[in-house]
């Protein structure tokens, strides 16, 4: 059996079986996100805005690890359903996930898992590795996203026109971001 790489969460919060502290992590790290999908920049030519909601997506991942990260996302999705306005520009409800933007909200969910388990590896601490978890990461979210999108908007390449191509730079620059803000927290923790 392998074991595991701390996290950034159980290197600096060590005590195994506090389910306190653990639900209070996952609800600041569903708040963080609820904070930044605030930071949004509207799009005029495609249903899906710019948001601040990935880059927290890849931090709580891999800050959280699965397990907790995912449950965050989770926690994030089923606030925002019940009404929180939580997603980007304070929308809320069902009719959001059901959306343009459903895609992406469930891909929220496995994106910081698979984060998550990247991180529980390690490959969150150093620059030079951590690209990979943020980088698969964002691809899981945008599989999700432009899928999903697919079907709303009834074809692929549209979807990839409206939901991937004027994203991309933006969400390089966030998992670049993330690969040099974990690693710079990891130094703070040591």
């Amino acid at each position: 059996m392998t074991t595991l790489a701390p996290t950034l969460y159980t290197r600096t919060f060590p005590r195994i079986g506090s389910w306190l502290r653990d639900l209070t992590l996952i609800v600041f790290g569903t708040l963080f996100v609820a904070l930044l999908a605030q930071v949004i920049i509207p799009l005029p030519f495609t249903p899906v805005p710019l948001t601040g909601q990935t880059f927290a997506v890849l931090l709580v991942g891999a800050a959280l690890g699965s397990k907790r990260g995912a449950a965050s996302l989770a926690l994030y999705l089923a606030v925002g359903v019940l009404g929180l306005p939580f997603f980007a520009g304070g929308a809320h409800g069902l009719n959001v996930v059901t959306g343009a933007t459903g895609g992406y909200l469930i891909g929220f969910i496995v994106a910081a898992y698979v984060i998550g388990l990247l991180a529980e590896h390690g490959l969150e601490r150093s620059v030079r590795t951590s690209i990979i978890p943020f980088l698969i990461g964002t691809v899981i979210i945008y599989a999700c996203g432009v899928t999903w999108l697919a079907i709303v908007v009834g074809s692929f390449s549209k979807a990839i026109t409206l939901g991937l191509v004027p994203f991309v730079i933006g969400d390089v620059i966030k998992l670049v971001a993330a690969a040099l803000a974990l690693p710079a927290a990891w130094k703070l923790v040591k």
